[in-house]
């Protein structure tokens, strides 16, 4: 297996629309992309490309091929897994690793995700040694005592080797600690040094409750760089973490407040608010903006006041709403940022600022007249068009109308005339979008998949496992959750049952779900697309913990067949046939 750090780079530098783009032409269809599929004879165009989720893959509903890049470049090649990989890092200029790099590889994730514990534990006791710096700082931000414990702030003093002699002690190497960017190499001595010297440490925590890195805020007067962060390393990529989302995931609400900085998020946290996040040092990415929306279905943008935040605001519009997202807009006033606004007026007037957050539509209507000349009729006429855009995106008739009658006062022109170009717009994409739905049902399976045989005898179990497994893509991190409610081996289908234990293998080890994991020389393209058929199945389908818990229950009970009647005591006979009656209701 090569190291997966590797196969997502791969990924990353061969994009799957434009690797499929060479081979066939690809149309857009909303945020999805189609193409009459290359694997088997069709007029109608059934497989789509999912090139804007957190795993860009393809799926067809007609032939069932699927998978990521380096599924289409093995099939329609038809070349092996490895050939495949190595065309694609000859196409991008990359080099293949040995694959007996792998075990070293994930021998040093497991002792860095050690080593991080270990020097956050070290941080968090000097917070409260001999040195109090860190801690008045913390006090003077107002923090409780308990959010400093839940958040493990700590301290890093100005000792060039404090962090270095504490984590030796335990037996971790100078080669571990600089892979963990903890420490550096002096070009002058060659003796290493501590990273983070007179900062206030923030551990930052993966969904697994792994430290995967640490940022660290500068405790002196004008030092820079204000904040430090940890570069990338082989636990730790930060366009792919968000600070705070192991707390925010457990939030009840669907909606995640997007601050600009660690002490905004915790600040924020504290006011009662566990569902705040924020990006590391960089700004907002779109793997970032794939991982809120697992868990949210509204992101409201809480970026600081000045020129730097409003830039980062338009940038985070986009992509937010490029995954599906609503994004709102807060609005503060005699503040520079949430930490401030709520020391001032307190939580109760932030949560009224967050209710009334600019929704983004609003916020895009606005800059339909960014880069025209209001004055002129051309200029008028170019952010029209923009606006008939935005406002045909708007699915409910008596918001889109709100809208409407807003953008025809501020342009001055006669609404009804604004109204059909809008309505135009509506029937030409639902047009779109409805010859699309017709397509993939006249395709979809109506046969057995071959590949899941033993689904014919078993189809409430295949579907329920189908079910489980396609909740845990979604959550990789319920895995353990699952795993306690029912084992692979209770799974009744092979393939399904092979699956599950590659999940099982692979996510505690800190992988990402990815198609990936399951393109390797233990799956063939059959079953890997399979594997991208299950979400593709599902992707308009709630899937949730209750969900789950009636399919284990499925799993769990007993087929008629594999019962010897004969064998059961009156009691046990007495409570299967009650099950079977249950089950005939």
């Amino acid at each position: 297996m090569l190291p997966q750090e590797f196969i997502y780079q791969l990924k990353q530098a061969n994009p799957i629309e434009q690797v499929m783009g060479s081979y066939v032409q690809l149309i857009r269809a909303g945020s999805l992309l189609k193409c009459n599929c290359p694997f088997h004879s069709e007029k109608t165009p059934s497989c789509v490309v999912y090139a804007d989720t957190q795993d860009p893959h393809f799926y067809c509903f007609g032939c069932h091929a699927g998978g990521d890049v380096i599924s289409f470049i093995r099939q329609i090649e038809g070349i092996g897994y490895m050939d495949a990989v190595r065309m694609l890092a000859e196409r991008a200029g990359m080099t293949v690793p040995s694959q007996s790099q792998d075990n070293r590889e994930e021998n040093m994730r497991m002792r860095l995700l050690e080593l991080n514990r270990a020097a956050a534990n070290y941080y968090y006791k000097q917070l409260t040694g001999p040195d109090k710096r860190g801690l008045m700082y913390l006090k003077e931000r107002a923090l409780r005592p308990d959010i400093i414990k839940k958040y493990g702030l700590g301290f890093a003093g100005d000792k060039w080797d404090g962090l270095l002699n504490a984590m030796q002690q335990l037996g971790f190497t100078e080669t571990e600690l600089l892979a963990a960017n903890l420490c550096g190499r002096s070009q002058k001595t060659n003796n290493l040094y501590d990273k983070f010297r007179n900062r206030v440490i923030f551990p930052i925590i993966d969904l697994r409750g792994n430290v995967i890195a640490f940022g660290g805020r500068t405790i002196e007067k004008g030092g820079e760089p204000k904040y430090l962060n940890s570069s990338d390393t082989p636990v730790f990529k930060k366009g792919r973490n968000l600070f705070s989302m192991n707390f925010a995931k457990k939030s009840q609400s669907k909606r995640l407040i997007l601050a600009e900085g660690y002490m905004d998020v915790i600040a924020v946290h504290q006011a009662g608010f566990e569902n705040v996040v924020a990006s590391l040092g960089t700004a907002l990415t779109p793997d970032q903006c794939r991982l809120m929306r697992q868990y949210a279905d509204e992101v409201v943008i809480s970026y600081d006041s000045d020129a730097a935040g409003q830039n980062a605001t338009v940038k985070a519009v986009n992509l937010l709403r490029a995954v599906g997202l609503r994004p709102r807009i807060l609005h503060m006033h005699d503040a520079k940022d949430p930490d401030e606004y709520i020391k001032k007026f307190g939580a109760p007037y932030f949560r009224k600022l967050l209710e009334d957050a600019d929704d983004a539509l609003t916020y895009e209507l606005k800059r339909c007249r960014d880069g025209t000349d209001p004055a002129s009729e051309d200029g008028t006429i170019t952010a029209l068009h923009k606006a008939v855009n935005v406002l045909a995106g708007i699915e409910n008739e008596l918001d889109r109308n709100v809208y409407l009658s807003r953008v025809a006062k501020d342009y001055d022109i006669n609404p009804e005339i604004l109204k059909s170009q809008v309505e135009r717009e509506i029937r030409k994409r639902r047009a779109g979008a409805k010859k699309l739905d017709w397509q993939r049902r006249i395709t979809a399976p109506m046969l057995r998949d071959p590949v899941n045989p033993d689904a014919t005898q078993h189809h409430a179990e295949a579907k329920a496992e189908e079910q489980i497994l396609c909740y845990l893509f979604r959550q990789p991190d319920a895995l353990e959750s699952v795993l306690a409610r029912i084992k692979p081996e209770e799974f009744v289908t092979a393939f399904h049952r092979k699956v599950y234990e590659k999940l099982a293998e692979l996510l505690p080890q800190g992988y990402d779900f990815s198609l990936s994991l399951f393109s390797g020389e233990d799956f063939t393209p059959d079953e890997t697309g399979r594997i991208a058929g299950i979400p593709a199945k599902y992707e308009e389908i709630e899937i949730n913990p209750r969900t789950v818990e009636d399919c284990i229950r499925t799993l769990k009970q007993k087929p008629m067949q594999d019962v010897n009647i004969e064998n059961l005591s009156d009691d046990e006979a007495s409570a299967f046939f009650a099950q079977l009656r249950q089950n005939k209701r």
